[in-house]
């Protein structure tokens, strides 16, 4: 039921008649709530920024609970949700101090992927350490294919291989069941080849 129609029926039953202005009056005090900015600029809203006050992102179909977390607002001030949705506190960013900015730095860092450059040095220190370990064990696979080349080398054949195409080998023929009895699938068999020939 539309709220218009609820309220029609709630004034036959009293038997009050309010004018248009005064319904719209009463709806918008009642849907007023105050609004800021996130510092990423997402749009946060409340009936109230104040402690134990439910907290929602405003998107363009709905509103969401804010998930719990810390929130830097555009102003500079720090708002607090420790239950999914509700306000916890709303701080200022100065008595967080410094901490508090490097604790944003850092996970900025963090979340864009950035290397400070004591961290790329070492990297870079690390890799050149592992190229080295790689040559050194290059150099060693191929020293010790040059020992093994000179070794193989340096004693002589068995004796020589000699190759004969004029020799021939004897190829022996088998003849399989040649010596036993025929039986009368063969009789059969051998007359019908007789008969064809």
């Amino acid at each position: 039921m539309k709220p218009s129609e609820m309220l029609n029926q709630i004034k036959n039953v009293l038997g009050i008649e309010l004018s248009a202005e005064e319904v719209t009056q009463e709806v918008a005090e009642k849907v007023e709530l105050a609004q800021m900015t996130l510092e990423n600029g997402t749009v946060i809203e409340a009936e109230e920024f104040a402690p134990e006050f439910e907290v929602f992102i405003v998107t363009e179909e709905e509103r969401i609970a804010l998930p719990v977390g810390e929130y830097l607002l555009e102003e500079g001030r720090i708002l607090v949700v420790e239950e999914e949705g509700i306000i916890k506190e709303i701080k200022s960013a100065e008595a967080e101090g410094e901490e508090a900015e490097v604790e944003v730095e850092a996970a900025e860092e963090q979340e864009m992927g950035y290397v400070n450059k004591e961290e790329f040095a070492a990297a870079i220190d690390e890799i050149k350490a592992m190229i080295d370990e790689v040559k050194a064990g290059m150099k060693e696979k191929e020293e010790m294919a040059q020992v093994v080349k000179e070794e193989l080398s340096a004693t002589p054949a068995a004796s020589p291989l000699k190759h004969n195409p004029e020799a021939e080998a004897k190829k022996q023929m088998f003849n399989y069941s040649s010596k036993r009895a025929a039986s009368t699938k063969d009789n059969v068999l051998s007359k019908i080849a007789k008969i064809n020939k």
